[in-house]
């Protein structure tokens, strides 16, 4: 059982989970540092592993730069600092001086840690927390601050954590990159020494990076190998930092914001940073993918455990040309497809005919709705359907009455030229007055709508990014921000328990496991293009899982790449998330109706296996043909696989694909041809995915344990 324990004489504290240990200890000189983190070990084991500091080879070398639970600026420390404070009198660094400890160990199978330490000179108090749980190896860590003194500090650096590696020969980076349209783009890399910095300086998670990582020796695969990974639950600008020493050690650190901003303290004010979880795996990438996976449907997201429904999105359809008749008619199409959730996107509202006008006015437009949004919603939720509508409550565009009315509340510095970008100005949710505007219109217009679903947008970066008036507002926007963005959605969750919401921000520019604590699931790029996404999808999966992402079938030639492939082929590709629609129904034909329809009934029989099911990665990296993976129930009951293969491959011999999940010895049905495969045939030799000959071709493939005594 997961447990906390400690050995008063050596002061070693270890964290047991399912599967893994994580140990550390008060080192002589009061500093929190680590001993062990990987197999399970007991705490005698643990003690076994302090060993007395040793002398520095030169008077160069200083404390080592990994090793330390939350290294700080001070003494003889040169490493990345993950603490980095500056007093009232221009005084920096910081002076561990252990105060005590609280455990917590409840009932409940949450077991909590807060090591309590104060500087030994100034009245700044530092506590490192740790939380473990009984279903997960997933370590939660967090830092809480507090000045105890009569003035203000700034605390330049406060990341969450840091997490030291074990000594090998070598280590292997995995992380993702992109840009907009291209997100999610995986990463492995030879780990060069120095340091490695991973950051948003943009005031949202990004599309360009995404703050987690994953390190291992350079040896793991899907299946096998020791891989150490951490994610940090924060949606505004971050920075993570990794270290290759040359003592031959490795480690992260993570936390909020960039260089050149800092978190104020007044007096009597605390800061919590956000949680920085870490997890070690010796299952390789595809067990530390699955972990996560179950952490977060477990822990993280509101609704985990829920079924998400087959999605309609007008936007392919009637662009900012939305009305009350054309959304109707479409509703009607929609809901003889078996669509569940019906989306009206972008143009109902104010005076917004396009882009240059209408954010921030957020009133159904009387020329197209006449008697506002109610008639729609009633339409919609007849045919059987959730109403769900677009939103992007954080920006103003200069051409709209709140513009005109509120000019202050958008980030802006005087003196400098005004970015728009998009046409839009960011408004400045770190001001209450804005956040509680924003929660008021949101509040009233779900309420007198009938609203069960918000896609929350965003569609720009920060620029300008000052807030005249407070003393230190500059340096309170980039967390004050992020705060108010969450208490908003945090309200609005606890005033509808019904409404689900969508985290969006022009794609994937907002998805980490902050946000998804407080929203439902993610669009994760603006590209739906079908052979594009498996790209995007495989490196979403490494840490997120199938129910927080949304997919979509879409029109062909696609907008973005101009490709066309088939619909079915379409199909496969979004049945890997939560499956959503957004192509044009009226220009569908018959035909394209009929096979949609079958496609959705076919996905509705097995969503339950891809929403919470467990993902096996089978091929290798996309770009190679066949691409396959698949879904396991936890019991084994059944099991789905999904292949894709863009083309032939000519003098390629084509390998069979080995199943995971199954239950040993038992027989499965094919659900729709009805032949029968032996697991261990499934397992240990493969089977070969029904793929027709050309290009881009599809299949699923479901699999039904046979109990004893069927045929």
């Amino acid at each position: 059982m997961p447990t906390i324990s400690h050995a008063p004489d050596t002061g070693v504290w270890l964290l047991t989970t399912p599967r893994t240990s994580y140990a550390l200890r008060i080192d002589e000189t009061g500093a929190p540092c680590h001993l062990a983190w990987g197999p399970r070990l007991t705490l005698p084991e643990a003690e076994e592993l302090v060993v007395p500091a040793g002398e520095a080879a030169s008077s160069f070398e200083g404390r080592p730069a990994v090793g330390e639970e939350l290294p700080v600026d001070g003494g003889t420390r040169y490493g990345t600092p993950s603490l980095q404070v500056r007093y009232a009198d221009g005084s920096r660094a910081f002076e561990w001086q252990p105060t005590g400890h609280r455990l917590r160990t409840p009932s409940d199978g949450v077991h909590e840690l807060s090591l309590e330490f104060r500087d030994r000179h100034y009245p700044l108090r530092v506590a490192l927390h740790y939380r473990v749980r009984d279903d997960t190896d997933v370590i939660e860590r967090w830092t809480v601050l507090n000045n105890d003194g009569d003035q203000h500090l700034s605390l330049v650096r406060a990341d969450s954590a840091a997490w030291s590696l074990p000594a090998t020969a070598d280590y292997r980076l995995s992380h993702i990159t992109g840009q907009w349209s291209a997100e999610s783009q995986l990463r492995r890399e030879h780990l060069p020494y120095g340091e490695t910095v991973l950051t948003s300086r943009r005031g949202i998670t990004s599309h360009h990076a995404a703050p987690w990582v994953m390190v291992d020796a350079g040896d793991a695969t899907e299946e096998y190998g020791r891989v150490f990974g951490a994610a940090l639950a924060w949606s505004g600008s971050w920075r993570l930092t990794v270290q290759r020493t040359p003592d031959g050690r490795a480690g992260f650190s993570g936390g909020v914001g960039h260089e050149g901003t800092c978190v104020p303290l007044a007096p009597g004010e605390e800061f919590i940073t956000p949680v920085f979880a870490g997890l070690f795996t010796d299952g390789g990438f595809g067990a530390a993918s699955r972990a996560w996976h179950a952490y977060t449907l477990n822990h993280v997201l509101p609704h985990g455990h829920e079924v998400a429904p087959v999605l309609y999105n007008s936007w392919e359809a009637t662009g900012f040309d939305v009305a009350e008749a054309n959304q109707k008619a479409l509703a009607e199409r929609a809901a003889a497809l078996g669509v569940e959730l019906y989306v009206v996107d972008d143009g109902w509202f104010g005076a917004r005919r396009s882009d240059h006008a209408g954010l921030g006015d957020w009133t159904p437009a009387q020329d197209r709705f006449p008697e506002g949004l109610g008639p729609l919603a009633d339409t919609v939720h007849r045919l059987g359907m959730r109403f769900g509508i677009w939103v992007e409550p954080e920006m103003v565009n200069p051409d709209s009455d709140l513009y005109r009315a509120h000019p202050d509340w958008v980030l802006h510095t005087p003196g400098r030229a005004r970015s728009e970008l998009r046409n839009q100005l960011v408004l400045n949710f770190a001001r209450d007055d804005v956040a509680d505007w924003a929660y008021g219109w949101l509040t009233r217009l779900v309420a007198d709508h009938g609203i069960d679903f918000l896609k929350w947008d965003m569609n720009r970066a920060f620029s300008e990014a000052g807030w005249p008036g407070p003393p230190d507002g500059n340096d309170r926007l980039w967390t004050g921000y992020v705060a108010n963005l969450y208490g908003v959605l945090d309200r609005l969750r606890a005033d509808h328990a019904g409404l689900r919401i969508e985290t969006c921000s022009g794609g994937g520019g907002r998805v980490d496991l902050g946000i998804l604590t407080r929203t439902d699931q993610a669009w994760v790029s603006d590209n739906t293009d079908a052979v594009d996404r498996l790209v995007i999808q495989h490196g979403f999966g490494q840490l997120h899982p199938a129910r927080t992402m949304s997919a979509w079938v879409t029109d062909v030639p696609h907008q973005l790449t101009l490709r066309t492939v088939p619909l079915r082929f379409r199909f496969h590709v979004a049945m890997c998330g939560l499956l959503g629609i957004g192509g044009d129904l009226t220009r569908w034909s018959e035909e394209e109706l009929a096979e949609g329809a079958e496609l959705v009934a076919e996905y509705k029989r097995v969503r339950h296996l891809v929403q919470h099911g467990a993902l096996y990665r089978l091929s290798g990296p996309p770009g190679e043909s066949p691409t396959v993976v698949q879904y396991a129930a936890e019991d084994g009951a059944e099991t789905l696989v999904l292949a894709w293969q863009r083309g032939p491959r000519h003098g390629v011999p084509r390998l069979p694909v080995r199943l995971r999940g199954l239950t040993p010895g038992a027989r499965y049905r094919d659900t729709r041809t009805g032949e029968v495969r032996h697991a261990t045939v499934l397992t240990a030799y493969g089977f070969h995915p029904d793929l027709r000959p050309g290009d881009w071709a599809s299949t699923a493939v479901h699999l039904v344990r046979m109990e004893q005594g069927d045929d």
